[in-house]
């Protein structure tokens, strides 16, 4: 399979400030499939988009996010690490929905590790039924997405494997995303590119699990995914996938 598609993680983050709309807009310019992004909760419970557990990663501000209320954050810049005239600000998931809802995808990564998170990152979505069609919610915690599945059950739900420990062989590899896919009931796994074979894939699509690949952050990377045939890539290099697939569609 040639034709993956392409999420941009956390937007154009090598352009923009990543996870701000400035960098989900770029990503619609420059056409992106889908966009992944992150969400977590402030102290006042409001699903915000915003990676870390602390504000002063390449913010204006310091200290952890979940101690501050939405209007605090509404005051806090965000700026690239990549280019040093660009600044952007947090926004709700709502915010973001409203703004590209339509113009691209959306893969929402539920970040936790609140046990509410799930019904208020529900709640939202249900208000965004027309666009169920175009969203996949992730996250690392199979408690979090079995949650979540109550809330939404038409929008799929992917787990999100990380990047494994030295000792781990494939083999343990396969075993522990197949079991975790099992109690999440997850549609797919996201994997790294180093977790990948033949024999992962082929077991993990033998038990009706989908592979999808994230950290894609290289031609190699892109590479095993078209062997494998996995549909979707998740990268930070937006223009180096997009170029990769382009040459593949052309010498087609």
């Amino acid at each position: 399979m040639n034709h993956f598609e392409i999420v941009a993680h956390r937007g154009i983050a090598t352009e923009t400030p990543e996870n701000t709309l400035e960098a989900f807009e770029r990503a619609v310019q420059l056409g992106a499939d889908a966009i992944e992004l992150d969400v977590r909760l402030t102290s006042d419970q409001v699903p915000i988009v915003f990676h870390y557990f602390y504000l002063h990663e390449n913010t204006s501000a310091s200290g952890v996010i979940y101690d501050f209320s939405l209007e605090q954050l509404r005051r806090v810049r965000v700026f690239c690490r990549h280019n040093a005239g660009s600044v952007g600000s947090i926004s709700t998931l709502p915010e973001v929905l409203e703004a590209l809802g339509g113009r691209i995808g959306f893969e929402i990564e539920i970040k936790g590790p609140e046990p509410e998170a799930p019904q208020i990152i529900g709640d939202v979505l249900n208000r965004f039924k027309h666009l169920w069609g175009m969203i996949e919610v992730t996250s690392y915690e199979p408690a979090l997405l079995l949650a979540f599945q109550a809330q939404c059950p038409g929008i799929p739900v992917d787990l999100l494997i990380p990047r494994s420990e030295a000792w781990m062989g494939l083999d343990v590899v396969y075993y522990q995303a197949l079991h975790r896919a099992r109690l999440s009931r997850a549609r797919a796994v996201h994997l790294h590119p180093t977790q990948l074979s033949a024999a992962v894939v082929t077991a993990l699509r033998h038990h009706g699990i989908e592979i999808h690949m994230w950290d894609a952050n290289d031609e190699s990377s892109l590479a095993t995914a078209v062997e494998y045939g996995i549909p979707r890539v998740c990268t930070d290099r937006f223009q180096q996938a997009a170029a990769f697939r382009d040459r593949l569609i052309t010498a087609e």
